[in-house]
């Protein structure tokens, strides 16, 4: 009868943007003796499988965190693990997802990270930009903190002053919509200055699971959950109501 409850149907609201906090790579492969690249390895492996399976879903836009400002902290053997992936198989991994039209997009100061990698990113940005109506945001090098100060200087450069629409486009996200569901794996229940901005009326999902056992049935479980709930951005259940 779970299983039944939680299976998507022709009546699921599907979200239109996907946001998902991937945590938990590095325990993963620690708990099974592995070191922690093995982790973000199978890691990347899922989040493509993930958003092939969202796309079938009919999401338009998903946005992962794949490296924190934070993270650049890290110990440097776990960081050249991860700029490893990037060099050995980001390209050939988001292919299978973009050759469906979906143009790429990094978020973060990209500048943060190795030249090599960089070039990666920009290139993959390049290659699908006259893509619309699909679309893959990376965080990489991300800090939403930094994201909005960043907005906030432009903003400044312009000597003019913004409303929430004209400050919502100088963000990294520009004029990708805001996330409609956020999910986090890995235990922890935060956001980890991931999207703070874009995230005010998001609807949050938080899972027990390590990334690399986030199945896509574990999706579809988060996205009836989100079908589920009332989002009354402000309004009260007689408002939601009276427009439906």
């Amino acid at each position: 009868m779970a299983l039944r409850k939680n299976k998507i149907t022709k009546d699921t609201k599907i979200p239109r943007h996907i946001a998902i906090i991937m945590d938990g790579n590095g325990r993963w492969a620690q708990k099974r003796l592995m070191p922690r690249s093995f982790g973000h390895k199978m890691g990347m492996e899922r989040m493509i499988g993930l958003m092939e399976h969202a796309f079938d879903l009919g999401v338009e836009y998903i946005t992962v965190y794949a490296l924190s400002t934070e993270n650049l902290k890290r110990p440097k053997e776990e960081l050249e693990g991860l700029f490893n992936l990037f060099r050995n198989h980001f390209k050939e991994y988001m292919a299978r997802v973009c050759d469906r039209g979906v143009r790429l997009r990094a978020l973060g100061d990209v500048s943060l990270l190795p030249e090599d990698v960089q070039k990666i990113l920009r290139q993959s940005e390049k290659d699908t930009s006259a893509f619309v109506g699909k679309g893959i945001n990376v965080a990489v090098a991300y800090g939403a903190r930094d994201e909005i100060v960043h907005a906030v200087n432009k903003a400044v450069e312009t000597g003019e002053k913004v409303t929430e629409e004209s400050f919502s486009r100088l963000l990294y996200t520009g004029e990708v919509p805001d996330p409609d569901l956020i999910i986090r794996t890995g235990k922890e229940v935060r956001l980890s200055n991931f999207l703070l901005y874009q995230a005010a009326y998001a609807e949050l999902y938080f899972s027990d699971k390590m990334f690399p056992e986030f199945s896509d049935k574990e999706l579809d479980k988060a996205i009836v959950e989100f079908s589920r709930r009332t989002r009354r951005f402000g309004k009260t259940d007689e408002q939601i109501e009276q427009k439906e």
